[in-house]
């Protein structure tokens, strides 16, 4: 492999796999939007030596320029979080399906026939993997407003109504996305296999957990939930942590995450299939939350349990990460506490408001 498109090579991730390519002698085509909603103009830290072209992955001609000689495509270019509303529901399907289709489209116009990284989700698998005490291994019922307003968060067996123990979710998990973002992105996948089914192309989906550091976008309706405790405690304000804090995930840095894309595109047979990438060290939000706040210092705020929910939101969602460690070499190297305090005095990336 010599040349690499990376769409939304501007952006957080992306521009992190962007500067891992380069540094294994990769030349780099990065295609991205600059969106304002993510972007007040060009960031700073673009890599000089990466070929930046301005444009949409919509745009059919621009991407057929950015393919010319290039033997692998690394698609990072999304929409991502949950908004505000429904109404965000046809930007989510234009950036994320129609844009991986132009993008397809595009591949197959240009003859491409190398290998194709995507960046998916792990929200692709709704609710995690739960085990009743009786019955099992149980997928639980979409959560209830009612219930939630009560402040009782956790699921139960459908079956019975016990409680559930929350396990690692592997990749032969059913997909079953409980918000719009999740549905963008299983069909993010969807499209991608059938490319690779009609043409050879050997695809690669990488599930994120939940990623941060460095070059998150400060708080907007669309950044994640580190970004969003991050802008709170650097403007002085206390985190709010909605229900319980209790909620699970997996948290993994975004050096590890890019590292796990340049893996995929660079080892010596492609490896196909879907792989999540995490630490395999379930933290919960409310606990992120306070090692930023101690990494802050003293003086910062405390964070706040406000017993507040979004019904789009999971309970808990953590990984196994034992395909990608198996198959791609995979392990994160980055630990959470010095990922917190990094994070907590790193640079974030300012939206244009409004």
């Amino acid at each position: 492999m010599t040349r690499v498109l990376v769409t939304g090579g501007a952006g957080f991730i992306g521009s992190h796999i962007v500067d891992d390519l380069l540094e294994h002698g990769v030349e780099v085509v990065a295609l991205d939007a600059l969106h304002p909603g993510a972007h007040a103009g060009r960031p700073a830290y673009l890599h000089p030596e990466a070929e930046h072209v301005l444009g949409d992955v919509r745009d059919a001609e621009v991407v057929e320029r950015c393919l010319r000689g290039v033997d692998a495509v690394c698609h990072q270019a999304a929409m991502v979080g949950l908004g505000t509303d429904l109404g965000d529901i046809t930007d989510y399907v234009s950036h994320n399906d129609l844009g991986t289709a132009s993008l397809l489209a595009a591949m197959h116009w240009s003859g491409f026939r190398g290998r194709l990284v995507l960046a998916s989700s792990m929200a692709v698998y709704g609710e995690g993997r739960y085990r009743c005490p009786e019955h099992e291994v149980v997928r639980p019922d979409p959560r209830q407003r009612g219930r939630m307003a009560s402040g009782v968060f956790d699921p139960p067996c459908p079956v019975c109504g016990r409680d559930l123990v929350p396990e690692p979710v592997g990749e032969d998990a059913p997909p079953d996305p409980r918000n719009v973002y999740a549905a963008t992105k299983l069909h993010q996948e969807h499209l991608c296999a059938a490319f690779g089914r009609e043409t050879g192309t050997p695809v690669t989906a990488l599930r994120y957990h939940n990623v941060y550091g460095p070059r998150m976008p400060r708080e907007t309706p669309y950044a994640g939930v580190a970004s969003i405790f991050r802008s709170a405690l650097e403007a002085g304000r206390a985190p709010r942590v909605f229900e319980d804090g209790a909620q699970l995930r997996d948290l993994i840095h975004v050096r590890d995450v890019a590292r796990a894309n340049v893996l995929a595109l660079r080892s010596e047979l492609p490896v196909p299939g879907a792989f999540n990438v995490a630490s395999g060290q379930p933290r919960s939000i409310g606990e992120m939350a306070f090692a930023l706040a101690d990494a802050f210092g003293s003086v910062a705020p405390r964070p706040i349990i406000t017993g507040e929910f979004r019904l789009g939101d999971v309970r808990h969602i953590v990984a196994s990460p034992r395909r990608a460690e198996r198959e791609l070499g995979f392990h994160a190297r980055v630990p959470f506490g010095e990922g917190m305090r990094e994070f907590a005095l790193a640079p974030l990336r300012d939206p244009v408001v409004g």
